[in-house]
């Protein structure tokens, strides 16, 4: 875990920047004080971090979480809600020891994908208004609808009301130091691989506010910048910890938001985990069942000391990989940074400007979603890009979970069509006599979901015709195929359609049976 210091250290620090607005807004949006989002990353990091299996995956308080946090709270009372979070993480952990991750090896890669680029598409669009010094939704959003009232597109249309100059001149200034940084200062000299490019931007982000006048027109506004819970003393600091109120054990809802809490986490960590091991450069493999442990007993610590619900997210993720980050260290190393960074400096993480985390999301969001991304699955055929843009579109424009499921139809509605086509090869020849010899070959598998292929092709031989049935490569032929056969034999006598069955036990001419043939075929191989 120590043999990349130099890669996870770097990716640690901007993968740190990343998760602290994205915490905060989180918590804001899910109606929870604003350090239990901080509670969630810090034990994200460093409890799930180093208890998972994943080298570069990232955990904290999900965005995906946050309309369920924030109704079960107005019900329950924050306290009650820190139960079901508990609960919650002791059902992943089941899962984990019951062996449920392998759901995760399930979702067909481009689905996966689809996901990413989504993911990259929605990541870029959220931060324009960021850009602009327009903050009425929350850091972390994926949502279409948001919050504030406004959808992904219509608040870029608000936005044009609030633009603030500063907010512009920072974003463009930070987009120029990240550019310059990977693209031409990294080739030059080591050092910049050591000193990551976020790191400077952030720094000049945090000398612009302090050093331009705040009456200037190019200022940047404090509802623009960083909002970290600053305590006075120790006493505060703790006091700052919630505990749950394990009286409310006896309440059903408290039950049945913690079962929600574990299935709709446990969804959303294994899309991430196969996300994740699909950017991975060193295309490492993420034990799923270890995973699921690892978050539920994160979410466990988390709802015992007042923290949100935990998964693993793609945008931390995609950040540690984009940054260079290797093992994780990288990911338990930002729990350290976030805990140290609002115990020592929360009043310099406060002057921070949104605009410049801005700029870093902007990178990581254009390297999910690139161009060439799309033009690569067009070109793999409809079997795969339909799936893919399907599931583009409907995270797009509804939520993760919602565009995965409808990605996941598609896909399994063409693996389905697929098996319709495949179920058998005909070949047609015609007769001396004017007849015709149809040659139809069946695959290994054929069931069920090929009755109508096969259906459609009997009814459609012409009177005098002879139908070889060669069945000698097929291994299962299912009870509703054999039925299909059993009609057409009775069939074909009144359309002078002879039938040869062509089997590894012999040659058959008009057999009377289909189902007994096979049956015997079936006992006989017993």
């Amino acid at each position: 875990m120590f043999k990349h210091l130099k890669n996870d250290i770097p990716a640690s620090l901007v993968v740190f920047f990343v998760a602290l607005p994205l915490c905060l807004g989180i918590a804001l949006a899910s109606g929870a004080p604003l350090f239990s989002g901080l509670i969630a990353g810090i034990i994200g990091g460093i409890v799930v971090g180093s208890i998972s299996g994943s080298s570069i995956g990232v955990s904290g308080p999900a965005a995906g979480l946050a309309v369920i946090v924030l109704g079960a709270i107005a019900t329950l009372g924050f306290e009650n809600f820190l139960v079901a979070v508990v609960i919650g993480g002791a059902i992943q952990i089941i899962l984990g020891l019951v062996k449920a991750g392998i759901i995760g090896y399930y979702f067909p890669s481009s689905v996966i994908k689809g996901m990413l680029a989504a993911i990259g598409i929605i990541i870029f669009l959220k931060q324009i208004p960021h850009a602009f010094g327009y903050d009425t939704d929350y850091e972390g959003d994926l949502d279409f609808f948001q919050l504030d009232g406004e959808n992904t597109f219509s608040a870029l249309g608000e936005m044009l009301n609030f633009i603030s100059p500063g907010a512009i001149l920072v974003t463009a200034m930070s987009l120029f130091i990240l550019l310059l940084w990977e693209k031409v200062l990294v080739k030059k000299n080591d050092i910049f691989k050591i000193i990551p490019g976020p790191l400077v931007a952030v720094l000049v982000g945090v000398a612009y506010y302090l050093l331009i006048d705040p009456s200037s027109l190019f200022s940047i506004a404090e509802e623009h910048l960083v909002s970290v819970p600053v305590p006075e003393d120790a006493a505060s600091f703790f006091g700052q910890f919630t505990f749950p109120n394990f009286a409310a054990l006896t309440n059903p809802q408290v039950w049945l938001t913690g079962v929600t809490i574990a299935i709709v986490a446990s969804l959303e960590t294994l899309l991430c985990v196969e996300a994740t091991d699909k950017l991975d450069p060193n295309k490492n493999v993420t034990p799923t069942n270890r995973e699921l442990f690892a978050q539920g007993t994160g979410n466990i610590i988390s709802g015992l000391i007042g923290g949100l619900p935990i998964t693993q997210v793609i945008v931390r993720s995609s950040t540690n990989i984009q940054s260079g980050g290797k093992t994780k260290l990288s990911a338990i190393l930002h729990g350290f940074l976030l805990l140290s960074s609002i115990i020592i400096i929360p009043n310099i993480l406060n002057r921070i400007p949104l605009a410049v985390l801005a700029a870093i999301l902007f990178i990581v969001g254009y390297k999910l979603a690139k161009p060439a991304l799309f033009k690569q699955m067009y070109s793999l055929g409809k079997g795969q890009f339909i799936p893919f843009i399907v599931t583009v579109l409907g995270v797009v424009f509804t939520d993760l979970l919602v565009g995965i499921g409808l990605g996941l139809a598609v896909g399994i509605t063409s693996i389905l069509i697929k098996s319709y086509q495949n179920s058998h090869f005909l070949h047609i020849e015609k007769k001396e006599d004017g007849g015709h010899v149809v040659k139809m070959t069946l695959a290994e598998e054929v069931s069920f979901l090929n009755k109508g292929a096969i259906l459609n092709e009997l009814n459609k031989l012409p009177n005098n015709t002879l139908l070889e049935l060669d069945v000698r490569k097929t291994i299962n032929l299912n009870y509703d195929i054999l039925e299909i056969l059993d009609d057409f034999a009775i069939k074909s006598k009144d359309k002078d359609i002879e039938i040869k069955l062509i089997s590894n036990k012999g040659t058959v001419y008009n057999p009377k049976s289909f189902t007994e043939f096979f049956i015997t075929k079936r006992e006989n191989a017993a």
